[in-house]
């Protein structure tokens, strides 16, 4: 699996082809996408035109909270595989841990021992939740984790209890798309200026190096370009520590434990179901 790849969410399907063309000639080799993002045709012609072979690429999708539960799950992966236009998928996770998750990853086992899916893990999961589905009724350790981390919110407990439990940690927003100005950062920028880097790549090296896969998204070539361009460089311990201070342990976007959280994630699911009839 790569340690830097391109995410597609929030890019519309018209313009998503396109732009998985450009990662994929810019060398990323990682494309994520998911359900819930409704671009997975986009990819899937991405990929073909690419003229990549498909053993080079690694291709991972995430399953929506409306299709949890054994059955459904099972037929929207296979679903979102005639999507991509492919006959396996490197990774999908669950996208969030809400309602029937059980069912669902008893799903995606099944898929993985059919050859269908090479593996398979979460996203969004708390260590309660993580620890939850690693420890009952599983066959199958999940591979990753993806969840938001970044030098606000960093996750270092977290990725503790990965290591525990043998599960990858992948970060989704690693700059937070831009929160609490992350970009004018005093540290980063500082830290950035010794490289010749932008603080952007000081954050995506920052995460490399604390071993987590790390999912960077744009819809600029030229920023696609800098964005991989972090394996020339290397932070010192000092540099590691003096980021560690930005770490506020709080989220830029939502705590999945919360209740308004919870009622705000029911009210998406009802609002697209209603949508598709």
């Amino acid at each position: 699996m790569p340690m830097i790849e391109y995410g597609v969410y929030q890019i519309p399907d018209d313009e998503c082809e396109k732009c998985v063309l450009d990662a994929i000639t810019a060398g990323y080799r990682l494309i994520d996408t998911a359900q819930s993002y409704f671009n997975e045709n986009a990819v899937g012609r991405a990929v073909k035109k690419s003229g990549v072979p498909r053993e080079e690429l690694f291709i991972t999708t995430k399953v929506w909270i409306d299709n949890y539960g054994y059955e459904k799950c099972k037929n929207s992966v296979l679903e979102s595989m005639k999507k991509l236009q492919v006959d396996y998928l490197d990774l999908v996770l669950l996208h969030q841990p809400f309602a029937d998750y059980y069912g669902a990853y008893h799903a995606l086992e099944e898929l993985y021992e059919k050859g269908k899916i090479k593996a398979i893990g979460v996203s969004n999961f708390y260590p309660d939740r993580l620890a939850d589905i690693c420890l009952f009724e599983r066959k199958v350790i999940p591979a990753i984790n993806q969840i938001e981390t970044n030098p606000m919110n960093a996750r270092f407990e977290d990725q503790e209890v990965m290591k525990k439990f043998g599960v990858q940690h992948e970060s989704w927003a690693p700059f937070g798309e831009g929160k609490k100005a992350i970009f004018t950062n005093p540290i980063l920028e500082s830290i950035g200026k010794k490289y010749g880097k932008t603080p952007a790549q000081v954050i995506l090296r920052w995460l490399v190096q604390r071993d987590i896969v790390v999912l960077t998204k744009s819809v600029h070539k030229e920023r696609m370009e800098e964005n991989f361009n972090i394996f020339d460089f290397e932070l010192t311990s000092e540099d590691m520590e003096n980021i560690k201070k930005i770490d506020t342990k709080m989220s830029l976007f939502f705590d999945h434990r919360d209740v308004d959280t919870v009622e705000w994630f029911d009210s998406m699911v009802k609002i697209r179901r209603e949508n598709k009839k």
